[in-house]
């Protein structure tokens, strides 16, 4: 291990503990979980509707409760056991899961049911997302939490990888019913490893002792005080927008433009995976941040992804589509660990949930706005039009605050 920190900048170091070992594996099964999960919401409503638009609702009400409570659950996370909180969170997941096989097993997963599941579905996520990035660099020593944040996207996005072709073929070969049987199933493991888990303490910081709104502004200061993090938050906010909200909209490119059905939906998702794990291991290779830096390739890699887009808008080519999606999974991905990284090195134990939930906020909450106005301006003006627009005035916006910058 000594061999691999000497190596990799310490960015693998912190598969030398025993929990986070734990950690690793059985999230491994719940992300797959969450990524199948995704993709079947998103075929389903494509399938039902065969609108652009409804497709985007849909990704934006999965994602509204983030935009709106999620810094509450982060307050609430830096109050409470940490380990205890994962538990809860966890068996909603699968609950919500068996909620969705059976309400398509009975034949009464419609449009309404099916916004009300999602919508469910992204309260519980906004919930566990503050637990996860609270829980994860508690299993290790402080010298590792960038090592975890590296290891972690790495595993995530190898989920991202394997769950969507899992579960297009599944829903292509078996149908829907069994995908979402699966799924519900996969949630289990993380369940079991969560109980053995020994997460470090917290040290004592006063906060279960501070009013519950005077805590979350305590927490939004420490973001507005800090030039660097508010900073993070804007580029954050700028490729989630373009980026990320291309890629919640993949049923309508890959069965409105290509009609490839859902395993061609599957296959495009993956591609964004295949994108997003080899961000991850490049930045494993790379030699380990220091704190306060924001590397200058986030900004290159989110201004070419952002370009990308225009072109995706332009592309007959299936396979031209694959590597567009490929590299918006990349450039997204590694803009978000080194800027995870960036804020989470020097945080304080007591300040991560709130933290960072604020970051998922601007992150999800841009990604949700993105996905609906692309969506919708794609049934109303076509592809090319809606993602080439989008393209310009991201371009124009991150070159500027680029320059601004220097």
């Amino acid at each position: 291990m000594n061999a691999l920190r000497y190596r990799f900048g310490m960015n693998l170091s912190a598969l030398s503990f025993r929990d986070f070992r734990i950690y690793l594996g059985g999230n491994l099964f719940a992300s797959n979980a969450l990524w199948m999960q995704r993709v079947t919401i998103g075929w389903l409503a494509w399938d039902l509707t065969s609108s652009a638009t409804f497709v985007g609702f849909v990704a934006f009400i999965n994602f509204a409760p983030s935009m709106i409570i999620g810094p509450f659950f982060g307050v609430l996370i830096d109050r409470v056991r940490i380990k205890q909180a994962a538990k809860v969170t966890q068996l909603l997941s699968f609950m919500l899961a068996l909620g969705f096989y059976l309400f398509f097993t009975f034949g009464i997963l419609n449009e309404v049911v099916l916004s009300v599941l999602s919508g469910f579905s992204g309260l519980v996520v906004s919930a566990h997302t503050p637990v996860r990035m609270s829980l994860a660099p508690r299993l290790v020593d402080r010298t590792s939490v960038a090592s975890v944040i590296t290891i972690g996207a790495i595993n995530f996005n190898l989920a991202r990888l394997t769950g969507p072709a899992l579960g297009g073929w599944l829903i292509a070969v078996w149908g829907v019913s069994l995908a979402l049987l699966v799924q519900m199933l996969c949630y289990l493991p993380f369940l079991f490893a969560i109980g053995l888990l020994r997460p470090r303490e917290r040290l004592s910081s006063g906060v279960k002792d501070e009013a519950f709104f005077s805590a979350l502004n305590s927490g939004i200061r420490h973001v507005l005080k800090s030039p660097f993090i508010c900073r993070a938050l804007l580029i954050t906010a700028l490729y989630s927008f373009l980026i990320r909200g291309t890629l919640e909209i993949l049923p309508v490119i890959a069965d409105g433009l290509f009609n490839k059905g859902a395993a061609g939906l599957g296959l495009l998702t993956s591609s964004a995976g295949f994108g997003a794990l080899l961000a991850g291991m490049t930045k494993a290779l790379m030699p380990g941040q220091t704190s306060g830096e924001l590397p200058k390739y986030v900004l290159a890699s989110a201004l070419v992804g952002i370009a990308l887009v225009s072109l995706l808008g332009l592309s007959n080519s299936w396979g031209f589509t694959l590597i567009c999606i490929s590299y918006l999974g990349f450039s997204s991905t590694l803009s978000g660990i080194s800027i995870q990284t960036a804020i989470q090195i020097d945080l304080d134990d007591s300040l991560r949930g709130r933290v960072m939930s604020l970051w998922t906020m601007v992150g999800i909450g841009a990604t949700a706005m993105g996905a609906i106005a692309l969506g919708g301006l794609a049934d109303y003006i076509g592809f090319t039009l809606a993602f080439g627009a989008g393209s310009a005035l991201g371009i124009v916006v991150l070159a500027t605050f680029a320059l601004r910058l220097r």
